[in-house]
């Protein structure tokens, strides 16, 4: 195959060098494949990134690797190639990729980019957020079912408070759950209202649902609503994932039956073509999607509890160790391997939701942290902290890289 090939797409020419360069060492796809993935589902894949500006996740070399996040545009780019000044919190900013069209989208996975994560403003306004996503992340051990039963509790909340729900599967072993909402309301009362919808889920199911921030206080399914921050973004839809499946949109009579690995880069195309986009109105029916009512919500739960002022950070009640911080997940899990084989009879007491493997995020770079909830381990029979088995320092190549915003 030759180094680079030519694909004409939104009146453009868009160059996608090494085309045969595998990008999925477990299936053999390459970067070609998933190109031709995105054309297939083109019209959907805009839809979901059109005017937004974009962080790069860029895999360089294939999903196996962990990729790394660029917030600025890279300087060598084509003329066509529009970005917008998105502001972060910290006070930095950072010149971002615009979705404009499908070319734009194909440049940004000739980059390495397997996913899209846009951020839920459009250009000019990009302080006037447009979407409210709930992110269903469950800790280790929850069903399928039991997720799929949260995200219907999150489709009757959005309802009741005026907000059409749009599902969609993560690609991942969680569920999105989407609502297009008028532009007009800050981060600030996006976040307040997304935090609403999840304390209004867990009190109607509590044990299968959570809005708990700390991972070791969480049961069942977590309702991320942080998301909606402003610093947030999240895998667009029909975003191929690292694992080969698809954040896929559904249509919510279909949401029951389905398994995520249904919907992989094989199927995907196949059924878009065959049925269609079942977000295709979702920008049509917005027209009304006010958060007034949900804030109203917020105000009636009245705030969290908060520590008490003058005590510092927030410290755990759990019993919680730390076994590794690893740049790869692959060396987190091998140090976790060599943790249990020396604590064997601790490992048998341990449940899937006391292992609390963290992907951590600077600001271009990922990491994994390890810790390990002792709770159903006898006190007497708890190891101490012992030195990490992987002692990675994820700032370290933070303070030797500019800064990307």
């Amino acid at each position: 195959m030759s180094d680079a090939e030519i694909i004409e797409v939104a009146g453009r020419e868009v160059r996608i060098t090494s085309p045969g360069r595998v990008v999925f060492p477990r299936t053999g796809h390459t970067k070609l494949d998933l190109v031709r993935f995105y054309l297939a589902v083109g019209e959907g894949a805009l839809r979901g990134v059109a005017d937004r500006p974009l962080v790069l996740k860029r895999f360089v070399h294939g999903v196996d690797a962990e990729p790394f996040f660029q917030k600025r545009a890279p300087a060598k780019r084509p003329a066509w190639i529009e970005v917008a000044e998105f502001r972060y919190p910290s006070g930095r900013s950072a010149e971002e990729v615009v979705g404009r069209d499908l070319a734009a989208l194909l440049w940004t996975v000739n980059l390495g980019c397997v996913d899209l994560n846009p951020h839920p403003v459009r250009v000019p306004d990009l302080d006037r957020p447009d979407e409210l996503r709930i992110d269903l992340d469950p800790v280790p051990g929850v069903s399928w079912d039991e997720i799929v039963d949260v995200a219907f509790l999150a489709r009757d909340v959005l309802g009741e408070h005026g907000l059409t729900a749009w599902p969609k599967t993560s690609g991942s072993r969680g569920f999105h759950v989407y609502a297009r909402i008028t532009p007009g309301w800050t981060f600030q009362e996006l976040r307040r209202a997304a935090e609403a919808v999840a304390r209004e889920i867990e009190s109607r199911a509590p044990g299968l649902a959570t809005s708990h921030w700390w991972k070791e206080e969480r049961q069942g399914v977590f309702v991320d609503f942080n998301q909606n921050a402003r610093d947030r973004t999240v895998a667009s839809a029909y975003s191929v994932r690292p694992t080969g499946l698809v954040s896929t949109p559904l249509a919510w009579e279909e949401v029951r039956g389905c398994r995520p690995e249904a919907f992989s880069i094989d199927t995907v195309p196949a059924r878009f073509a065959a049925a269609g986009d079942p977000w295709a109105a979702m920008d049509s029916q917005a027209v009304e999607g006010s958060l007034e009512s949900l804030l109203a919500l917020a105000k009636e739960q009245g705030p969290r509890p908060r520590a008490p002022k003058g005590t510092g950070r927030r410290q755990s009640t759990m019993p919680l160790i730390e076994i590794a911080r690893a740049e790869t997940k692959a060396e987190a899990m091998a140090g976790f391997d060599r943790w249990k084989a020396r604590h064997p009879d601790v490992a048998a007491l341990l449940e899937p939701a006391d292992v609390l493997v963290d992907s951590m995020r600077g600001r271009s770079s990922a990491w994994t942290r390890i810790r390990v909830n002792l709770q159903h381990v006898p006190e007497g029979e708890r190891p101490a902290q012992e030195a990490l088995e992987v002692d990675y320092d994820p700032w370290a190549r933070e303070r030797h890289q500019p800064s990307e915003g």
